[in-house]
């Protein structure tokens, strides 16, 4: 499978941490921490690729870099 890299963020407005898969669009996940937040979107990940898949579509190849921000 490809890697694919996820970015966690906090958000404000909705009280709970974000997890999002940028190369795969419109996937993303919530938790109360950010390891919750991941996990859920392991899930998410898993099952976009499988709908993917079933439709007959090809994966995106990853295409965004990680990088390590952070801010207060």
């Amino acid at each position: 499978m490809n890697k694919y890299p996820i970015i966690v963020f906090w958000s404000d407005e909705d009280g709970v941490w974000i997890a999002n898969a940028p190369d795969l669009k419109h996937c993303s996940a919530h938790g109360a921490s950010p390891e919750e937040a991941v996990r859920e979107l392991s899930t998410a990940m898993e099952l976009w690729i499988e709908a993917v898949a079933a439709a007959g579509e090809p994966l995106p190849e990853p295409h965004h870099r990680p990088t390590l921000d952070a801010a207060e």
